[in-house]
Formats: structure tokens, C-alpha cells, sequence
């Protein structure tokens, strides 16, 4: 395994990062594909014994439950420092802005309650999951200083945003000496590659780190066409990102299986191998042990200039899907 400071942070971490959404209780959250406990905890194993430090999951996950199992298994099997642990939390509800919980009392309480499952009194980065165009940014900023200086989050990060939202709140943190954002996790790989257009430039020049999420399109990077699992065929929010860009996409897939035949190796590390020669660390979830395998020996594949243009040569711009659409429509709309 590899290693690399995030960001300006002292954070030390992998150059893979092990996505944990897919660990927890099926019966509990918007996921029917995620993996038990006692699989959750093989999984994690297998990633600290091949020098996986850096662990990413959020309160929304499962109903909490894989903050509880990413928890526990750590307690088990790796000493604290040893760790880094990212941790997410989601915008207000219309029940909190309805009974005027501010924006630092949201950001307390979710807080609060996942160092509670994770069975922590700290965590290592603590993630604003999404914009939220409800709540003042000024609060959101402020509630993430006060947990820093509360000892209960180590450095901050932001998810799903646009480059100029990024911009906006380090520079009023900046202005007002607050904690900035150290890292951004957003929708990035082959297939993917909208954080191009302005995002990665300022992290560049900011030096903020990278950690996308989807690394393998939920995994349509790693598989050859007909071959399917578990979450392919169940996961309608992954369905909902790709299916409609399929055909072109399909065609960077091949090229992917093509080099990974010609190297002797999996689509998995071609497709890694690629992303890791943009970002800090990018996030693989991994719902088997083969997962961690895959993604580990990407680390150590080093592409040549003429495989990446190659692999880069047929993309064309897609639209903003997911989490990312939503924020889009919501900024068109004014909503402030």
C-alpha cells in the first residue's frame, strides 16, 4: 500500500480509501445489496492486513448501522491512531427547519449521535454530505469550527458540491478563522469525469484533496459485459446514474477490459490505476474480500501516458446525475 497526506491536513492515509455504504443491516436503510456484520468485519480485516488506514461512512448509511459495524470491527482489530475515519452527515429536515434548529445545533447533534455508533469521541474527518440550500453557509461553517474546536472532529471535508461552493466557504473561513475544508469527495471515474471542468483545477491550485466516491460506477468498471451481481441488478439509484449513458459508456469499458487482458490484470486495477493518477484517494466500496484484493493491487499498477489518453479518448461530456443533478436543479431554482 501507498500512502499520502490529505490535503493540507496531517492526516497520513491510503491512496485507497474503503467506502463503507455497503456495510450494514439490509432491513434498516435505502439499500437492499450491503453485507452483515460478521461479513463487514472480514471485509475490514482484509483491508487494515493489506494497509487500508482510511475508512469512509456516513450517519445516513443503513440506519447507522454501518457507522455501528465499521465501529466495533475497528475496535477489534486496529488501534485507534492507526486509523483515519471519515464520517458524513446529511442536510436538516423539514422537521428540524420547521422547529428552528439552526444549522451548528443539526451539525452537534448528528455529530453527536455518530460518534455514538462509531463508539468514538473523535473523528478524523467529518463531511458536510451535501449542500444544503436551506441553511445559511455561514452556519454550516460555524458548526463544523465548533466541533474541531470541541475535539470532536480532527479536520472537516465536503461532499457532492460545485467547485464555486467549495470556493465560497473556504474563503469565508478563511476570512473569518474558521476551519477550512481539507478534502472533497464527488462523483468521479472513467466514465464520470465532470469534476474536470472546474473541481479538480481548484484542488489543484488549493490544495485540497480528492476522494471521489463511485469509483467503478457501482461496478460496471470492473465487470465485462453479461457478467452481473448483486448490487448491479438491485441498486436503482446506481441504475439511475449510468443507464441512461450506457451505450457510450460502454464503449470506455471495453477499453478497460481490452488493457486489463493485455496487462494481465483485472478491469478493477485498470480502472483504479486510472483514477489514482488524479486524485489523493479515491473511496471502493467493497462488499467481498476479492473487492479489497482488486483495489489494494491498483495502487502498485502504474499506466503508461499512451494507456491513459487511450482510456480518456472516447469520454464526452455527460450530465450531472445523482446527488449532483439534484443540487443543480435547486440552484437554478434560487433556492438560497
Amino acid at each position: 500500500m501507498k500512502y499520502a497526506k490529505l490535503g493540507t491536513s496531517d492526516l497520513t492515509v491510503s491512496r485507497i480509501c474503503m467506502g463503507c455504504m455497503g456495510f450494514g443491516d439490509a432491513a434498516t436503510g435505502q439499500h437492499r445489496w450491503t453485507v452483515d456484520e460478521a461479513q463487514t468485519r472480514e471485509i475490514i480485516r482484509r483491508g487494515l492486513d493489506r494497509g487500508i488506514n482510511f475508512f469512509d461512512t456516513a450517519i445516513a448509511y443503513q440506519g447507522g448501522t454501518s457507522e455501528q459495524y465499521l465501529g466495533r470491527a475497528l475496535r477489534d482489530f486496529a488501534k485507534r491512531d492507526e486509523v483515519v475515519v471519515a464520517t458524513k452527515f446529511t442536510p436538516r429536515t423539514q422537521a428540524e427547519i420547521d422547529a428552528g434548529v439552526s444549522g451548528q445545533k443539526h451539525i452537534e447533534s448528528c455529530l453527536n449521535q455518530s460518534l455514538q455508533n462509531l463508539g468514538m469521541d473523535c473523528v478524523d474527518l467529518y463531511i458536510y454530505h451535501m449542500w444544503d440550500y436551506h441553511t445559511p453557509m455561514e452556519e454550516i461553517m460555524e458548526g463544523l469550527h465548533a466541533a474541531v474546536r470541541a475535539g470532536k472532529a480532527r479536520y472537516v471535508g465536503i461532499s457532492n458540491c460545485f467547485a464555486w461552493q467549495l470556493a465560497k466557504a473556504n474563503f469565508f473561513a478563511r476570512e473569518h478563522g474558521l476551519t477550512e475544508f481539507v478534502s472533497v469527495q464527488g462523483h468521479y471515474n472513467l466514465i464520470a469525469r465532470e469534476e474536470e471542468r472546474e473541481m479538480a483545477s481548484l484542488c489543484a491550485d488549493q490544495h485540497i484533496a480528492m476522494t471521489p466516491y463511485s469509483a467503478l460506477a457501482g461496478g460496471r468498471l470492473s465487470k465485462r459485459p453479461g457478467e452481473t451481481s448483486k448490487r448491479l441488478e438491485q441498486d436503482a439509484y446506481a441504475k439511475f446514474k449510468y443507464d441512461a449513458t450506457a451505450e457510450a459508456d460502454g464503449k470506455i469499458i471495453a477499453r478497460v477490459a481490452e488493457l486489463a487482458d493485455k496487462r494481465g490484470v483485472s478491469m478493477t486495477e485498470i480502472s483504479l490505476a486510472w483514477l489514482l493518477t488524479k486524485v489523493t484517494a479515491p473511496v471502493v466500496g467493497a462488499t467481498k474480500l476479492s473487492h479489497v484484493e482488486g483495489a489494494a493491487k491498483a495502487v502498485d499498477l502504474e499506466l503508461t501516458q499512451e494507456e491513459i489518453a487511450y482510456l480518456e479518448e472516447l469520454y464526452v461530456p455527460h450530465a450531472l446525475v445523482g446527488v449532483m443533478a439534484q443540487n443543480g436543479k435547486q440552484k437554478a431554482g434560487n433556492v438560497v
